[in-house]
């Protein structure tokens, strides 16, 4: 019975390897073209906790954010800065108060914008954010031409896009947004070049799909088309706490996918059309994202951000890229990122391995 193995075995191997009955061999799937990142940006809280609310001096302001803009090799560490928030009531009233002049926090100056932009870093203003939500309720339901109005006169002044971020998730007033933006493009028309900073207007949506579901049904059905754009971008924000690169890919990916099982639905949206958000500054602790891109979010979401095919909604793989919460100061409790929690061994390290292009390019269209 010894002997019997082996030459059963053998015989097995002299049938299923002659070449008449070899199976062909399977070629590997080819791997997806990494797309290159266009955004790599930060919204900016100042030293206030998002108020913005006292004009500084550049050497000032230079001594607690040097790493925006030097990444350790005279390279800025982000090609996009977002200052946040102006309150939209504010400047739809012009108010003028100890921490705002004619609607604008009184933080948020030419000098300011002008540190950047001399870099060659875009700059934009958001609009909103969760404290002011209620005031964008209040301002749409009061004049929303009018705000548009102003939003669009600010973003002449200081040659610098708007970003909406209404975080209304019962009921917003998608009417009043939408007289809002109309007012905006009135002034300034959508500029598939990105050659003028002002045409720059852009929209906050939830991190994935499940929250802020009217707007971002609307947002993903009528303003960021690529057949027909109205808004540049979206950007998926961060979530309620840090995420793994996992759980970030799969709320982004529900952008990309939309939700046809909602009623009404919630179309899919070219991975071309936003950005996914990472924190930059939590709690008490340097981040990753912050300190050591070798281990950060955005290293490891890079091939999902880069490859991510459409499903749907676009022609093109990959997301624009990363925009990180938040530079400074962005909460009362926490370290932030002024010195010595400065960012450049993370998202400054982040942008020498994307090759992040700065001053930010043309964005993809489709």
């Amino acid at each position: 019975m010894r002997r019997l193995v082996p030459l059963a075995a053998l015989l097995l191997t002299l049938t299923t390897a002659t070449p008449a009955a070899a199976a062909p061999p399977r070629s590997a799937p080819a791997p997806l073209a990494a797309t290159p990142i266009q955004i790599y940006g930060a919204w900016h809280c100042g030293n206030d906790y998002c108020t913005w609310g006292a004009a500084r001096t550049v050497a000032e302001f230079d001594s607690q954010n040097h790493w925006m803009i030097d990444r350790g090799d005279g390279r800025p560490a982000v090609n996009l800065v977002v200052l946040s928030f102006v309150n939209p009531l504010d400047l739809l009233r012009q108010t003028t108060n100890a921490t705002t002049l004619d609607g604008v926090p009184r933080g948020m100056t030419p000098e300011i914008v002008g540190w950047f932009t001399s870099r060659g870093v875009r700059v934009m203003l958001s609009i909103g954010g969760i404290t002011y939500t209620g005031a964008w309720d209040t301002a749409l339901a009061e004049n929303p031409t009018l705000l548009g109005q102003r939003a669009a006169a600010v973003a002449t002044r200081l040659g610098v896009g708007i970003e909406i971020d209404y975080e209304q998730n019962t009921n917003p007033n998608l009417a009043g947004l939408q007289s809002f933006i109309d007012a905006y493009r009135t002034v300034h028309p959508y500029d598939a070049t990105g050659a003028r900073p002002q045409a720059r207007l852009t929209i906050d949506v939830a991190a994935g799909d499940r929250y802020l579901i009217a707007l971002n049904r609307k947002a993903t059905a009528d303003w960021l088309r690529t057949d027909t754009p109205v808004l540049d971008y979206a950007n998926a924000m961060v979530a309620a706490k840090p995420a793994s690169a996992s759980t970030s890919q799969a709320s982004w990916q529900e952008h990309v996918d939309g939700k046809p099982q909602y009623a009404p639905p919630v179309p899919p949206l070219a991975p071309a059309k936003f950005t996914g958000g990472s924190y930059l500054a939590h709690g008490g602790k340097p981040l990753p994202e912050c300190v050591d891109y070798a281990t950060s979010v955005q290293r490891a979401a890079a091939p999902y951000a880069q490859s991510v095919a459409p499903n749907g909604a676009g022609s093109t793989a990959g997301m624009l890229g990363f925009m990180f919460w938040a530079a400074e100061r962005p909460a009362t409790k926490g370290i932030g990122t002024a010195p010595p929690n400065t960012c450049e061994r993370g998202a400054g390290a982040g942008a020498t391995a994307l090759a992040v292009p700065v001053p930010m390019p043309a964005l993809r269209q489709s």
